[in-house]
């Protein structure tokens, strides 16, 4: 389909003759939108924020920023995207330009520094500043956010600064971008990216963009996703494409065949029902954070944690259980919470516990052609959890040990014990010796001790770059050891 195309800044472009790899970055810059920018390439830098305009929570449309660098812009077929360049206001003939309100508030802030990254920010801070409930959370009279502040984190206009955790400052500009962050105000009744969130964002279209040998395929339904699996076991199926979008910028992989399904409706539901909680594979990670609203506290506790707010708007479960990938952050909460996982082939749906999914690493039960249309969690929930992530920085890092646990304890006695791990071994695995060595005891210190010294023998536990294989261990012994102190400290109070 040759005749692909995408909205950028309000006008529309064709995507050909851009090869089906090329991502939504380069073909910006092509056309001379250079405010976008490369730093990293694998999603860690945000130089190449944009917005796209996407299904709201609250509202028809919300604008949500994602990494430019990893999206292939045939991906965003039928869509709409504004740059940095774009906030603006264009002014008369010969007069410049009116600064969008985020853009003023960097500029008079000295929140650009050298400027590489300030597109960037600008595109994650104005995410944030149309975020339809962000001005319900403000108190303009309170000292929140100011230094010594309890909660140095939002702002008192509501500005949550994890919306720029996947935005990184060279010259160590932070202060003055915060100050701009928490300088903004409310958007305006007359602002167009406003009011365009009172509008459905553009429906998915069926894509079929063939260039130079390879083929980018955007099916309308599940069946015909399917069908096409079947027809074509080699092809490479993305979602948020956090994960292929590495592949392609650092390890230049190419693919004949790219088959998209982030916008498969069957794929993007979200139910709670009475004995379980139906997350489909595609929903994005803040879909899912902010649909949910702290329904199953122990994804609430994740979800920060997962790398930064750019990968969350595009990175899904089903992605993070399709790579494999023993270090992944999701599969050791998925694993405390008893989840499984529907897997859906063109003769029909499977479902299997996530314990059992994962054969080897980077491998698991599911067969060519089929794919992961849901997560489901049980009800009830126990009600004592915690995830804990090791690494070496606090956001937008890979755990060298991730930990979750999901603990029912009832007058004192653990009655029933489940806790993942991520880092130990070549897939995520349940810590089975260790819940066994918890439940029917008294949650005691003597109990916890003897069973922290379990734990820190499962697993494999490697050297690598991140951690020695004595640390890790040590890490999962001290992670149960934190959770008890936590739980009575929250007794105790």
């Amino acid at each position: 389909m040759v005749g692909a195309r995408i909205t950028v800044n309000g006008k529309e472009a064709l995507i050909s003759p851009a090869a089906p790899h090329t991502t939504v970055l380069d073909f910006l810059r092509e056309r001379g939108l250079t405010g976008t920018k490369e730093g990293c390439a694998e999603g860690e830098c945000g130089a190449c924020s944009v917005l796209v305009a996407r299904p709201g929570v609250n509202k028809p449309t919300d604008w949500v920023a994602v990494n430019a660098c990893l999206v292939p812009v045939a991906a965003l077929d039928g869509q709409e995207v504004v740059t940095a360049e774009g906030l603006a206001v264009p002014g008369e003939p010969g007069t410049p330009p009116t600064l969008h309100p985020v853009q003023e508030e960097m500029a008079v802030r000295g929140g650009s520094q050298c400027g590489y990254c300030t597109p960037g920010f600008v595109c994650s801070m104005a995410a944030e500043y149309y975020r339809p409930d962000r001005c319900a959370h403000a108190d303009p009279a309170s000292a929140q956010g100011s230094a010594g502040s309890a909660d140095a984190e939002h702002g008192p206009n509501g500005f949550d600064l994890h919306a720029l955790s996947g935005n990184l400052c060279r010259c160590t500009g932070y202060r003055p971008i915060r100050d701009a962050a928490f300088a903004v105000g409310a958007p305006t009744e007359d602002d167009p990216l406003a009011q365009r969130r009172e509008q459905a964002p553009p429906a998915p279209v069926a894509t079929e963009y063939a260039q130079g040998g390879g083929v980018f395929v955007r099916k309308n339904s599940l069946a015909e996703t399917l069908r096409l699996l079947r027809e074509r076991p080699d092809a490479v199926v993305v979602a948020g494409s956090t994960d292929w979008g590495v592949e392609v910028n650092i390890r230049s992989r190419r693919a004949d065949c790219v088959v998209a399904v982030d916008r498969l409706p069957e794929l993007r539901d979200l139910r709670v029902e009475a004995d379980h909680v139906e997350i489909g594979a595609a929903l994005t990670l803040t879909e899912i954070e902010r649909r949910l609203d702290g329904e199953v506290p122990l994804l609430a506790e994740l979800f920060p944690q997962f790398a930064s707010r750019l990968i969350r708007n595009s990175a899904t479960l089903g992605g993070n259980l399709g790579t494999g990938s023993p270090i992944g952050d999701s599969p050791p909460v998925l694993l405390a919470l008893e989840a499984s996982v529907v897997l859906a082939g063109a003769d029909g749906e499977r479902t299997v516990p996530l314990a059992e999914y994962f054969t080897g690493y980077r491998r698991s039960v599911r067969r060519p052609g089929e794919l992961t249309r849901a997560v489901r969690v049980p009800l009830p929930l126990s009600p004592v959890t915690a995830f804990h992530k090791i690494a070496k920085r606090r956001f937008d890092d890979i755990s060298s040990v991730a930990v979750a646990f999901a603990l029912d304890i009832e007058q004192g006695v653990v009655r029933k014990a489940r806790i993942g791990l991520g880092g130990v071994a070549a897939t995520p695995i349940r810590a089975y010796a260790t819940e066994a060595a918890l439940e029917g005891e008294p949650w005691s210190a003597p109990t916890v001790d003897a069973a922290a010294r379990v734990l820190r023998g499962e697993g494999t536990p490697m050297d690598d770059h991140r951690a020695s294989s004595l640390y890790r261990s040590a890490m999962l012994g001290q992670s149960l050891l934190k959770l008890y102190a936590q739980t009575t400290e929250a007794v105790s109070s």
